[in-house]
């Protein structure tokens, strides 16, 4: 049996849908802000893919902010000699602008700056475009990679004092911004392990603290001009040593000081994959917005949930709004996100530690905030 209800009933009730999804979307902005997924940039060929996978994953979980790790897989117009291999072209990057768009997903681009420059025995575009760039040039890459190694090479750095850097750098960063149409711009700079060599000409000597410092304030102050805001990872000023956390998620250089030498207006993605370390506090206490990013752990993540949740709820009206929220980071290939996360069977439970089945499992834990 069908029942037909009248006209001015139905517009009842469908305000009445409009007003409690309204009312939880709000309830969840409040709790978390942020709600973020970053994941390298997809090859042209799974373009199509990525584009389903916002537009069917992302936006249900309402997922709201998208970094994409493009690096220099872009088809640049300012600086072509920088195009590394399967670059996408304008037109694939607004495929990504515009599912975004339609489903109110703030995108952002990432480069890696200052570190990461290097992976393994492979140097990256930008100092093979320009050597001269390199922070360590009398490094040689080996023929086979092994950590720890003599040379400490974990990953190149570029030398932030080069006087021809610059102006190249914030021309593919401002191209980058504009064909995302962003109004920020994620510039990476984690891991720097060289920085201030003993044998550069003009980072000898210097404080690594007062270098990475200066190198963050560069970017910040260009990105300014145009009114875009500059997000980074926050390993580099944190105290591997005091604290125990080590040479990854922290600095044993001594750039940690360089917190209270960088703009406070600076975003900072607090990297944790291990354990649910406490550095929110931290960043939120010398004046940072901050945003807590798991990895591959479900039950590491369901904790740094509840605890933004905990430092918002228990913070002074001047603290609680830094605490900005979640972002799960993937870091394999897109494509191969992609095909695990469809292809496995999903088990949504926090044993299980894959990048696809935290992502299940946080998104799930955040939609019972709703």
């Amino acid at each position: 049996m069908k029942y037909r209800l009248p006209g001015i009933l139905i517009s009842i009730v469908m305000g009445m849908l409009v007003d409690i999804s309204v009312s939880a979307q709000t309830k969840l902005d409040s709790l978390l802000p942020v709600r973020g997924f970053c994941i390298d940039a997809p090859r042209p060929a799974g373009l199509d893919s990525f584009i389903r996978f916002i537009d069917n994953e992302l936006a249900p979980r309402k997922v709201n902010t998208l970094i994409v790790q493009i690096e220099y897989h872009y088809q640049f117009k300012s600086h072509p000699e920088l195009i590394d291999s399967f670059a996408l072209s304008k037109a694939d990057i607004k495929r990504i602008v515009s599912v975004c768009n339609k489903n109110n997903i703030r995108v952002i681009p990432q480069i890696d700056l200052l570190g990461h420059q290097s992976w393994a025995n492979h140097t990256g575009k930008l100092l093979r475009a320009y050597p001269d760039f390199d922070e360590t040039p009398a490094i040689k890459m080996p023929a086979i990679y092994v950590w720890p190694n003599a040379d400490n090479l974990y990953c190149r750095s570029y030398c932030p004092l080069h006087p021809d850097l610059h102006p190249i750098l914030f021309a593919v960063i401002d191209e980058l911004c504009d064909v995302f149409e962003s109004n920020a711009f994620h510039a990476g700079m984690d891991e720097v392990f060289y920085i201030g060599d003993d044998k550069c000409p003009r980072c000898g000597g210097r404080d690594k603290a007062e270098l990475f410092a200066r190198e963050v304030r560069a970017i910040h102050d260009h990105l300014q001009l145009k009114g875009r805001e500059m997000w980074i990872w926050g390993d580099r000023l944190l105290d591997g040593k005091t604290t125990g956390l080590g040479e990854w998620e922290a600095s044993y250089n001594n750039t940690y000081r360089a917190i209270d030498m960088i703009p406070k207006d600076v975003v900072i993605c607090d990297w944790h994959y291990d354990r649910a370390d406490k550095t929110a506090i931290y960043f939120a206490m010398k004046g940072f917005r901050v945003i807590t990013c798991p990895w591959r752990q479900p039950s590491t993540a369901i904790i740094q949930i509840n605890d933004i949740l905990k430092f918002k709820q228990e913070s002074t009206t001047e603290m609680n709004y830094r605490f900005l929220g979640i972002m799960e980071t993937i870091w394999v290939r897109t494509d191969i996100f992609l095909s695990n996360y469809y292809t496995e069977p999903p088990s949504n439970t926090p044993n299980e530690n894959t990048p696809w089945n935290c992502f299940r499992v946080m998104y799930g834990v955040i939609d019972k905030l709703q």
